[in-house]
């Protein structure tokens, strides 16, 4: 083995005890009852908390704004915080509007899979797009923006609908040492779930904070999104859950 390559087994092999070791803290921590303090190797991500999401936007989310404060408060107990935001092209694939003849909620086929198909929202510079007035978190560190390439969906904060074509969410973690996510936001059974699910994918432990999340629940989508989450190895937690 040559140095070089020692050092890229070694790099990988402390990483992997530090992921399983702040994994199974908080896993513990659940698991006995007790509250999970945010460590500094955690990072909780805001998922699409944007005008689009909420009542009285395009695409609207029932109760969407009413997690915004709780949000807030929580987001207080971490030192690291990501934001990400839907944005948009006009006329993007996503958009039932880009088919003649196709009504929001129906699908279509494209090439990486079935698409739904949604009403124009979260169009680039709109204020639509733009992230709900009231979240007020100054610290955040970064936003990721997702869904630009005009003929690709994302739900995910990691892939795009692809499930390969990466946003740089999970290089930017690991090149800061973080190691575990929480997150809430909008909508559950999608872009929340898709995002927590890639972030196990990614090797990420991932814990979904319920309470601080509105889902939109077609056709019993937010009891797959659940079990799919659940199946992934993602943690179900509630606000109260956390030391914050």
């Amino acid at each position: 083995m040559t140095a070089s390559n020692r050092r890229e087994f070694l790099r990988g092999a402390v990483t992997s005890v530090i992921i399983a070791g702040a994994a199974g803290s908080a896993a513990t921590a659940a698991a006995q009852g007790t509250k999970i303090k945010p460590a500094a190797t955690d990072v909780f991500l805001v998922i699409d908390v944007q005008n689009c999401f909420v009542p009285g936007g395009t695409l609207p989310v029932k109760e969407g704004d009413r997690i915004v404060p709780l949000i807030n408060r929580i987001a207080k107990g971490f030192a690291h915080v990501v934001l990400t935001q839907d944005w948009h092209t006009p006329g993007h694939a996503s958009f039932a509007s880009t088919y003649p003849g196709k009504k929001p909620f129906e699908t279509t086929s494209l090439p990486y899979g079935t698409q739904v198909l949604w009403p124009d929202h979260c169009v680039q510079g709109t204020l639509d797009a733009d992230l709900h007035k009231d979240l007020k978190i100054p610290h955040a560190e970064l936003v990721i923006r997702k869904g630009y390439r005009k003929h690709m969906d994302s739900y995910s904060a990691f892939y795009e609908a692809d499930g390969k074509t990466p946003t740089g969410l999970v290089g930017y973690l690991r090149d800061r040492g973080l190691t575990q996510a929480f997150l809430a936001g909008l909508a559950t059974d999608f872009c929340v779930a898709w995002s927590a699910m890639d972030a196990r994918k990614a090797g990420f432990a991932a814990y979904v904070v319920e309470d601080a999340c509105r889902g939109i629940d077609a056709d019993g989508s937010l009891a797959k999104a659940w079990k799919d989450m659940l199946g992934a190895g993602v943690k179900r937690i509630q606000s109260s859950d956390l030391d914050v």
